[in-house]
């Protein structure tokens, strides 16, 4: 804190449970700016679902700081240009980058003194990888990336128990159509398993 000023963080958020935990840490140092910005988002009834949950979390939590929330576009045209060839590999780099290059384009706009990601709260995310991202979308703009790892600490199972709390909805896909493909595979593999 500078001259008793509550410093300012942009926090780039995917989804409500995700940004449990990281706004009931972060507001005790930082009044935020929630930016919802997911164009991987799919279908458009998901994305809707995912920014209404997280307005009404922002709405109901009981912050030390101020919080507020601004809706990026949603453009999921963007988001499949951006990913073109790299469907089954690189995806979740080129959407980290894409999601995090609009972040930081705003947090600069805004005049914040840092931004960051919630995204790294996931245990199926690489929060080195996203921090690098990170660092060079904000070096890119002239922002100061704020580097973590929510699910450090018990960070993600605290996510968990907030999400039971506020009876906040929970997916169980990060939100593009391939992940929840993926999603899809891996509980019919855990069907069969158990049926064996």
């Amino acid at each position: 804190q500078k001259e008793g000023k509550v410093p300012h963080l942009l926090l780039h958020a995917c989804c409500a449970p995700c940004s449990s935990h990281c706004l009931e840490y972060l507001s005790k140092y930082f009044r935020i700016t929630v930016f919802y910005y997911n164009p991987n988002i799919s279908p458009k009834e998901e994305y809707a679902l995912r920014i209404e949950e997280i307005k009404r979390f922002v709405k109901e939590f009981k912050a030390e700081n101020e919080i507020t929330l601004i809706e990026g576009k949603y453009e999921p045209e963007r988001y499949f240009k951006t990913i073109k060839g790299f469907e089954g590999g690189k995806r979740c780099e080129l959407c980290f980058k894409l999601r995090l290059s609009e972040s930081a384009k705003l947090a600069k706009e805004l005049n914040a003194d840092y931004y960051t990601t919630t995204l790294s709260i996931s245990p199926l995310k690489n929060a080195e990888l996203l921090n690098q991202i990170g660092k060079e979308e904000g070096d890119a703009v002239g922002i100061t990336h704020l580097p973590s790892d929510f699910k450090k600490k018990g960070g993600y199972a605290r996510s968990i128990e907030l999400s039971k709390e506020y009876n906040l909805y929970r997916q169980n896909f990060c939100g593009c159509v391939y992940s929840m493909q993926e999603a899809k595979e891996r509980e019919a593999k855990k069907n069969a398993k158990e049926e064996l």
